[in-house]
């Protein structure tokens, strides 16, 4: 879009973005986010919470004679409320680039953001925190469910690390919940993709898909149902020296639990003369560093209808001793 009307930074409204470039945005951070690719969206109110509906049964239907007493279904809807939280991104920008190259600037930014905002909402959904690891804008989160399963601990002649992934799925079922899906990191995929069975053939061909496209969370199935990997599965973050590895690989089981909602309009503020602090504490002048500083913000939101619906999948963090 921005290759076919380049856009100048200066025509760009300053409080929201019109929607033929919201989005593509929104979209792309759908597609990153692993929590987004498999949890069911709702609407999102800007101005009131928004009552989301969370099946926790089917509605029990029975047979009844003509003119006779109509049945009451046992079943029941738990109702949560979603509000919308904000996520925002400062970008700093050089003038220079800002000016004379505006239309690739903001394709940068067009692939950039969905990726910054996918991160946050699954560090947030998943973790219950927010990049820096403090407390998340959301009450619910995944990994407060007290099902685990640590792989690595099923022999291979019974399983492997299939094994291990089956048992979680017992314990999801035998719960009376659906295992319908499994979010994981990045650093299972190798390890999915080199287990083997005693006769050494592969385990899991089917864990990735081809033409998911660039970017895209959802990657193929594991044991039947659909995976997608996100790097804030493990809380550790590429190039971001405060995450650590929380040793999380995974956690799947019932997504008709988890339900989301995303805010259609992205606001943006532009500033010469503003000054921003970098993550060293360091304060700068956009005015005196020749600088263009971009504010994006974004609003999602997230109910999770019970976290026992799901199960924590458990491997050795990256730099601990095995």
């Amino acid at each position: 879009m921005a290759a076919t009307n380049p856009i100048k930074l200066s025509a760009v409204d300053p409080v929201f973005l019109p929607e033929t470039l919201v989005g593509p945005i929104f979209e792309k951070s759908v597609e990153g986010s692993a929590v987004m690719s498999l949890a069911r969206p709702v609407p999102l109110s800007m101005t009131a919470n928004t009552a989301v509906p969370v099946p926790l049964d089917v509605p029990t239907a029975d047979w009844v004679s003509e003119g006779g007493r109509k049945p009451l279904s046992s079943g029941g809807v738990e109702v949560k409320q979603m509000s919308g939280k904000k996520i925002a991104v400062l970008v700093p920008v050089s003038m220079e680039v800002a000016n004379s190259n505006a239309a690739g600037l903001w394709t940068q930014l067009q692939r950039d953001l969905p990726t910054a905002f996918a991160r946050a909402f699954d560090m947030a959904t998943i973790h219950g925190k927010n990049m820096k690891g403090g407390t998340g804008p959301f009450v619910d989160y995944l990994a407060a469910t007290t099902k685990t399963v640590t792989l690595g601990t099923t022999a291979q002649n019974q399983g492997g690390i299939w094994g291990d992934f089956v048992a979680g799925m017992e314990e999801i079922i035998d719960d009376d919940w659906d295992y319908t899906g499994t979010v994981a990191d990045n650093r299972l995929k190798p390890k999915l993709l080199a287990a083997t069975s005693t006769t050494g053939e592969p385990l899991f061909v089917a864990t990735r898909q081809p033409g998911a496209g660039t970017g895209a969370a959802l990657q193929g199935e594991l044991i039947g149902e659909p995976i997608a990997y996100s790097r804030s599965v493990s809380g550790k973050l590429r190039r971001q020296s405060t995450s650590t590895d929380s040793g999380l690989r995974a956690i799947g089981g019932d997504w008709s639990q988890a339900a989301y909602g995303v805010g259609m309009d992205i606001s943006i503020k532009l500033s010469r003369e503003a000054t921003y602090i970098d993550e060293d504490g360091g304060v700068h002048s956009a005015f005196q560093e020749n600088l263009v500083l971009l504010l994006a913000e974004a609003y999602y939101g997230f109910v999770l209808g019970d976290a026992e619906a799901f199960v924590k999948f458990l491997g050795t963090p990256s730099g601990s001793a095995s």
